[in-house]
């Protein structure tokens, strides 16, 4: 993958080519055969010599989306618990649990089906507090 300024001499001389052949000729290929368009943007405009949200957006390496233990009621009444939070307890896809409301914390408390707890270190039940 070319950087910088043999990146944008290969780019312009290649500047009547589709923006796909222009990434394919810099390099910009994944071992599958897909052309990295992202990667390839984003090197021509570091070596234009614009600075992108710092060394680990532009190496590549951002976390992504990072959960926030935040969540609503949708419009529907039901109230979602997404897989960043599933995965932190240790809740495995089929695991089944009675909900059950603690009504002096407001809490919400999942109680295995099968007697497993859904937190090791809290015993058989597993507050998930709102």
């Amino acid at each position: 993958m070319l950087q910088g300024k043999e990146l944008l001499d290969k780019a312009r001389s290649l500047s009547n080519c589709s923006e796909d052949e222009i990434a394919r000729g810099c390099g910009y290929v994944s071992p599958g055969g897909r052309v990295l368009k992202k990667s390839f943007y984003r090197a021509l405009v570091e070596a234009k010599g614009y600075r992108l949200g710092g060394s680990a957006a532009s190496s590549g390496a951002s976390k992504g989306r990072q959960a926030e233990f935040r969540t609503r009621v949708h419009g529907n009444g039901n109230l979602l618990i997404g897989h960043a939070y599933t995965r932190r307890m240790g809740l495995e896809p089929g695991q089944e649990f009675h909900i059950q409301i603690h009504h002096e914390t407001g809490s919400i408390w999942l109680l295995s089906v099968d007697g497993d707890a859904a937190d090791p270190e809290t015993g058989p039940t597993s507050p998930v507090h709102p």
